[in-house]
């Protein structure tokens, strides 16, 4: 997967454009502003998984009702990865509503393509987890609350699958 991923950001160009992550969900639509200042390297490596198609068909699942949705594993289980890990890149971006940061295990260097985007604020989180972006606007904000707000059982995972049906990188 490392190698499509690097291939499909070879046009990449942060100093050039903006870019956004837009997933399109079965509860509506989130769209991400990337923070390449703050972590490029994570920025790098979501706009590659998107455009490799690898979050197409994912599902959200793990919700913690106040504390964050998270996706992004090729299981569904929360113990996959895209076959590679990136170092981490704390940063100054604190944990509020609408960040997205990477998921990983306990080593700090061990994020991969699993995701979560938080529903509150969670300082214990601050240059612990890598931030990488935002919600673009209230009404994708909106859709991580929705999200957010579903049942879950065993594991924090959803009673219903929340699934991540298409995302696409829009560049500005």
């Amino acid at each position: 997967m490392k190698s499509k991923v690097d291939q499909a950001t070879h046009d990449v160009d942060f100093a050039a454009h903006t870019y956004q992550v837009r997933f399109e969900t079965s509860l509506g639509e989130i769209v991400l502003n990337l923070l390449p200042d703050k972590a490029p390297n994570h920025c790098r490596n979501m706009i590659g998984l998107v455009r490799s198609g690898f979050y197409d068909g994912l599902t959200f699942h793990r919700i913690i009702s106040g504390f964050m949705i998270q996706g992004g594993c090729p299981q569904g289980t929360g113990t996959g990865n895209p076959g590679y890990q990136i170092a981490a890149e704390f940063n100054d971006v604190p944990h509020v509503a609408g960040v997205l940061s990477m998921a990983r295990s306990q080593n700090p260097n061990s994020a991969g393509s699993q995701f979560f985007i938080c529903l509150g604020t969670h300082t214990h989180l601050d240059r612990n987890y890598t931030a990488f972006g935002r919600t673009a606007d209230e009404a994708s904000l909106d859709v991580v609350r929705r999200i957010g707000a579903v049942k879950t059982g065993a594991g924090d995972r959803p009673v219903q699958p929340v699934k991540i049906n298409r995302a696409e990188v829009v560049v500005g």
